[in-house]
């Protein structure tokens, strides 16, 4: 059961498949099924998760609604009130197994220059673009990613 659940390569299935649609290559790992079953765990879980804001932050303006621990004494969020809204607790976590891998099955590497290309394995990594990076660079690193066989996330659109 170990073995299911680690997000190594060697346990996630190497085999990769590939989907023509519209024009462009599209492909997700082949994964054995209980890391299939457990993304779509982790799909129903996330819509299922509340938005955890923070305690009158509707009320401040200078407070913002990121979440931050209600700690007072009389406090009706940490009292756990119904109509307060809920408490970020441990339950609404991911299953470790997928936790932090993008819906294809790949994990995310944030690349910024053509050297960052070449510690990507593309058994199991794919590439984000970061936003800083211009479009003649973009360019060039799709380039070296489609020579490589690296998978791109946020490809843009091809002109």
């Amino acid at each position: 059961m170990e073995s299911i659940l680690c997000r190594r390569p060697e346990v996630v299935m190497m085999a990769e498949k590939s989907n023509e649609v519209e024009g462009t290559s599209v492909s997700t790992l082949d994964m054995d099924p209980e890391s299939r079953r457990l993304f779509n765990v982790r799909k129903v879980q996330k819509g299922k998760k509340p938005q955890f804001k923070r305690t009158c932050s509707h009320k401040f303006k200078r407070l913002d609604t990121n979440w931050r621990r209600p700690r007072g004494l009389q406090g009706k969020q940490r009292r756990k009130y119904v109509a307060k809204g809920a408490l970020a607790q441990v339950g609404y976590g991911s299953p470790t197994a997928v936790k932090g891998l993008h819906p294809s099955g790949y994990s995310d590497v944030l690349i910024s220059s053509i050297v960052d290309l070449e510690l990507v394995d593309p058994s199991y990594e794919a590439i984000r673009i970061a936003a800083t990076v211009g479009a003649r660079k973009k360019a060039i690193i799709l380039a070296k990613a489609e020579e490589l066989g690296i998978r791109v996330l946020n490809p843009g659109r091809g002109e």
